[in-house]
């Protein structure tokens, strides 16, 4: 089986409780996990994403919702968290930086690495924050764009915005055929 890894949105923002704008516990806790997904085994292809935005959040409809600056291009709170940014320079990756919770390129990525392969040969492995936004996102994207496509969600190596939030995401992604381990 052909793995490919994709850590989500591990950026300061949403880790770092005290220098992040949306950073909490539970993100803190995840990084370990992560870490561990990322050394567990070699992987056909490492995606990071980056959820990236630039001054004029606040203006855009994201913006109007959650009206929180965070992930502005160019500071410490877009930047990925240490360890995980350590451990994935170890293995190779690829950075795919999105302003939106799901990734259309990140979709465009994985399906012209599996377009002329047998698609059951693959696995697309997942784990990150938040799992209730961009974690389900891009797992539903992926599903809906290769439905015979393997995807495996790593619980233990992903954070919610609240707790109950992962565990009704989580539910939610096995409901829809997603794999968590």
């Amino acid at each position: 089986m052909k793995k490919i890894l994709v850590v989500v949105d591990m950026q300061n923002d949403f880790i770092d409780p005290v220098l992040g704008s949306l950073g909490t516990q539970e993100a803190c806790e995840a990084v370990h996990g992560v870490v561990e997904v990322i050394n567990k085994e070699p992987y056909e292809r490492v995606y990071a994403t980056m959820d990236t935005h630039y001054d004029h959040y606040l203006e855009t409809q994201e913006g109007k919702y959650l009206p929180v600056k965070h992930c502005i291009k160019g500071t410490y709170g877009w930047d990925l968290n240490s360890k995980v940014e350590s451990a994935l320079r170890s293995v190779g990756y690829t950075k795919v930086e999105k302003n939106t919770f799901g990734s259309i390129d990140l979709a465009l990525e994985i399906d012209a690495i599996t377009r002329n392969e047998d698609i059951h040969d693959f696995e697309v492995v997942m784990c990150g924050v938040c799992t209730d936004i961009c974690v389900i996102s891009n797992a539903l994207l992926l599903k809906a764009w290769k439905p015979e496509l393997k995807i495996t969600v790593v619980e233990k190596a992903c954070a919610g915005v609240t707790s109950l939030k992962h565990e009704e995401a989580i539910d939610v992604m096995k409901s829809c055929q997603i794999e968590i381990i």
